[in-house]
């Protein structure tokens, strides 16, 4: 008699897939009840290392060009089309709908994504001005990246979320850290698979499994974390976050949609730049 493989559903941190430094895992049942999978349960310090790698990383996303982006974002859907089997599974077992159901969701996902890829090299014409002012100078405000963005994916639609948060952040040149749905938690890291098997460069993005509440102080009070999506947190974790993140000036969102240019330009900077008229 077979024994089935069962997977290991590890972290993502810097383009590797390591087990949280704690060694904690938790259980999560399918929606029927049943065992499911044990992921990680993350620590502080798999997010203090989430948001060094993130850091890190910045300097050389945020530098590319908005074309390449784009190209690497279109080659992470690529690869999310070759797993639509795997992503339909999870999303069967975790959220008890129909793989019809499934289905529709992982191709909106999918189509998102490419969706948010092909604005990576249009966001700054909508998004930047050349100013008019008085004097014999031009003034250009120049939109750019804010910096590294935590996460925190909402519940349902598990896959469709984490997409609708993380694709607008990172094609804007940010780097993450993507705190996963507590509940839901096992497309992040089938997403990550994919991130890890494209061209996007280690660091960019760093997804977490785990409790979800204990990550609200975590990242409400690290002064590396420049903005966060709080999209996934209830109001009562959102005021919390709101009030931490207030001691260090970040940004502090929650969204109502899936697809808007404006969960890209939240968490962009407008730099003006002054240059001399004939120079």
């Amino acid at each position: 008699m077979r024994i089935d493989v069962m997977k290991t559903y590890k972290l993502f941190i810097n383009g590797n897939f390591p087990r949280s430094e704690s060694g904690r895992v938790y259980e999560i049942l399918d929606s029927k009840g049943k065992f499911l999978a044990n992921p990680c349960n993350g620590s502080r310090k798999d997010l203090r290392e989430s948001v060094v790698a993130a850091r890190a990383a910045h300097g050389g996303w945020s530098s590319a060009t908005a074309f390449n982006r784009g190209q690497v974002l279109y080659r992470v859907a690529e690869i999310m089309q070759g797993r639509i089997d795997q992503f339909v599974a999870e999303i069967v077992a975790q959220e008890g709908v129909t793989p019809a159901a499934a289905k529709i969701q992982v191709q909106t996902a999918i189509d998102t994504w490419v969706w948010y890829a092909g604005w990576c090299d249009k966001i700054d014409s909508i998004s930047g001005s050349t100013n008019p002012v008085s004097g014999p100078f031009y003034n250009f405000s120049i939109p750019e990246s804010l910096g590294v963005v935590a996460i925190f994916a909402d519940s349902k639609p598990s896959l469709l979320s984490l997409v609708s948060a993380l694709a607008p952040v990172i094609a804007t040149g940010n780097t993450a850290v993507l705190i996963a749905s507590q509940k839901y938690p096992l497309c992040a890291i089938t997403l990550a698979e994919c991130l890890a098997t494209s061209d996007v460069p280690a660091g960019v993005v760093n997804i977490l499994t785990g409790k979800s509440d204990q990550f609200v102080t975590w990242v409400g009070s690290h002064m590396e974390i420049d903005g966060v999506d709080a999209t996934g947190l209830g109001s009562k974790d959102l005021a919390e976050i709101k009030e931490l993140g207030s001691e260090n000036l970040k940004r502090v969102y929650s969204f109502g949609d899936s697809k808007s240019t404006k969960r890209m330009t939240s968490f962009m900077e407008v730099k003006t730049v002054w240059h001399t008229v004939g120079i």
